[in-house]
């Protein structure tokens, strides 16, 4: 059947395995996307939705570099928000409700789209390995299908293990079944494996529901999208709606606790800890009365919604009498239980920058294989390891995004520098260059490298060129544009910001605190300006915010480029640290385990101090 071999196989169809599949096949690379179910490729497992606090940077992030996430997610929208509107740019974040059905099918029909892609579907059960590098894959039928790089993304199905109460079953998600085998291979092999956990909500029928006792949460007034495409903003959306838990409710709740797969000892391994099961919330934040229920729909032509907030691995019985409980709740159907899963990783510091493992050559991980939790993240690991899959079989560089160009830079650099022990989630916090790395200007910051790798097309590189350009000019236009004190202090007046007594430069009323780009919208010569310009909303909001943060972005600017200088201090693969006598014994073990390419990632791994850093800096100077 698979006569040919072909250049990237790509194992898993989850969110990392489409995105790995797309980037590859769209570079040039014959590939293969090889799933248990080709029925659920792109299949929300848990919520629909996708953004969200940091990971609506990160679509930006996939969709700047030629990815698919961000356009899917714009395609089968049913709500948007731009979180965080009141904080500084740094910290807004996109975020969308999904119809989960038309998610899935945006993405199966993208990628039938995709020239050189191919699908077949089966479980992987083992690899295929020739003097340390891939050589292809078995199915479980006992087909082997030869490949240049293989690119696994077997998200939860690695052995998993579905526990509601004190009844466990194997299963990757509810309904489909573990995936067996390819976890041995792996560990023959050499590498070290662990076990995680997720979890997720019960699914109910709408119907049942009385919104009216509950908090509306409409969509934003005037919709954004995420992607830098073409893509048609809504014009209706869905609401979603909030209620609260009671004491109540957690009263009913722990009657359940000696039946907890979590309190009972049948789950041994960790859950993520910015996502806790209800369970573990009322146990953990035991001074709490009540805690947020996110009520969402599923999608469009659906009564099916997400009970967000209410992740629970207890008892069917008691997820159903406390849940009846909650306002709002009190004649509610369930669809299905909620329930947690636990399943194979294997942990990070296995891999390579570019995510290609170390043992073996050709061979890249992504998703929640290497401990992650979340879509967003998932995708954008599946993104980098297609990109590099098919730059490594072409002996090429492989490509690397650092800490200061893209949040996907501070995902992958944590990873494989300090490893993770729980399922890995990112937030804004996690990244020292936030002002740097907004969701507004993610394609200036990542498509012109697309458009050198070959995945952003001539179009998309116009397009950004003219928003920089453009930007530009704007940025000039308030530097050099004075203001008449008549004009301006009654606009001062209103917002409540200090009035002028002598003309000045528009810039340096735009960049005070107070003052918005829509204050100045009736100002003649600005109106004229964008007029004659054509500059729309996007490139007056990225002249304002650079005009506006102009301080703190130089500053993050000079403080990445100074810590960045480690960065091309290489280290050899071969170096040897145990010759160092001045290294303490904690620096080599795990300088010797992690491998740092640079001083950079070397100064970033626990346990490894300035002296450390000092030591390494005077023998590599030798």
């Amino acid at each position: 059947m698979f006569e040919s071999k072909y250049d990237v196989v790509v194992v898993g169809g989850g969110h990392a395995g489409a995105e790995a599949a797309a980037a590859a096949a769209n570079m040039g690379s014959k590939t293969l996307l090889v799933t248990m179910n080709l029925q659920t490729i792109g299949q929300m497992s848990c919520n629909p939705a996708m953004g969200g606090i940091a990971k609506g940077q990160i679509v930006r992030e996939i969709d700047a570099l030629g990815g698919y996430s961000g356009i899917v997610s714009d395609e089968s929208a049913i709500q948007f928000k731009m979180l965080n509107r009141s904080k500084g740019p740094a910290m807004w974040s996109p975020r969308v409700q999904s119809d989960r059905m038309l998610f899935a099918q945006k993405w199966r029909t993208m990628l039938e789209k995709t020239p050189n892609l191919d699908f077949y579907q089966d479980m992987i059960n083992d690899i295929l390995v020739e003097g340390g590098r891939i050589t292809g894959v078995v199915t479980s039928l006992g087909i082997p299908i030869k490949a240049k790089s293989v690119v696994l993304t077997n998200g939860t199905f690695l052995n998993g293990l579905i526990h509601i109460g004190e009844k466990n079953f194997g299963g990757g998600r509810a309904g489909e079944k573990a995936s067996h085998g390819l976890t041995d291979s792996l560990e023959q092999l050499g590498f070290e494996s662990g076990r995680m956990k997720t979890g997720t909500p019960p699914r109910v029928d709408g119907r049942s529901l009385n919104l009216g006792l509950m908090e509306e949460q409409p969509g934003d007034e005037q919709p954004g999208t995420f992607s830098y495409t073409q893509t048609i903003p809504l014009m209706q959306q869905r609401s979603c709606h909030i209620t609260y838990t009671s004491p109540e409710v957690h009263d009913l709740l722990r009657e359940g606790f000696d039946r907890s797969p979590m309190f009972n000892g049948s789950i041994q391994s960790t859950g993520p800890r910015y996502c806790p099961s209800i369970e573990d919330k009322i146990n953990r934040f035991a001074d709490k009365s009540r805690h947020q229920i996110f009520v969402e729909p599923e999608g469009w032509e659906t009564v099916e919604v997400y009970v967000n907030g209410f992740s629970t691995s207890l008892p069917e019985d008691i997820q159903y009498s406390a849940l009846r409980s909650v306002k709002g709740f009190e004649k509610v159907k369930f669809f299905r239980p909620g329930y947690a899963i636990e399943y194979d990783y294997f942990p990070p510091t296995q891999l390579k920058s570019s995510l290609e493992t170390k043992l073996i050559d050709g061979l890249f991980f992504a998703g929640q294989i290497n401990g992650t939790t979340g879509y967003e993240e998932a995708a954008s690991q599946g993104l980098m390891a297609g990109i590099n899959a098919h730059l490594t079989i072409n002996e090429k560089d492989p490509f690397v995004l650092k800490r200061n160009e893209a949040y996907i830079g501070v995902l992958i650099d944590d990873l494989i520098t300090k490893g993770t022990e729980e399922p890995y989630r990112m937030f804004t916090s996690r990244a020292e260059y936030r002002t740097l790395l907004r969701q507004d200007n993610a394609d200036l910051r990542l498509t012109p490298i697309s458009f050198k790798l070959g995945l952003a097309g001539t179009e998309r590189m116009k397009a950004v060129e003219e928003k920089e350009s453009q930007t530009e000019s704007t940025i000039n236009f308030f530097k050099t544009q004075s203001y008449l004190p008549a004009q301006i202090n009654p606009i001062l007046m209103q917002r409540g910001s200090a009035t002028v007594k002598q003309s000045d430069k528009l810039s340096k009323i735009l960049a005070r605190p107070k003052l918005r780009r829509e204050d100045l919208a009736d100002l003649p010569a600005l109106k004229t300006f964008l007029s004659e310009n054509g500059i729309d909303d996007i490139v007056l909001e990225q002249a304002e915010i650079q005009i506006k943060y102009a301080g703190y972005i130089q500053k993050e600017i000079v403080n990445a480029n100074k810590l960045t200088r480690l960065d091309h201090i290489k280290i050899p693969d071969d170096f040897d640290y145990d010759v160092l006598a001045s290294l303490s014994h904690e620096a080599k073990e795990k300088l010797n385990y992690i491998k740092p390419t640079n001083l950079s990632q070397a100064s970033r791994i626990s346990g490894i101090n300035p002296s450390d850093i000092s030591v390494l800096l005077v023998s590599l100077g030798r």
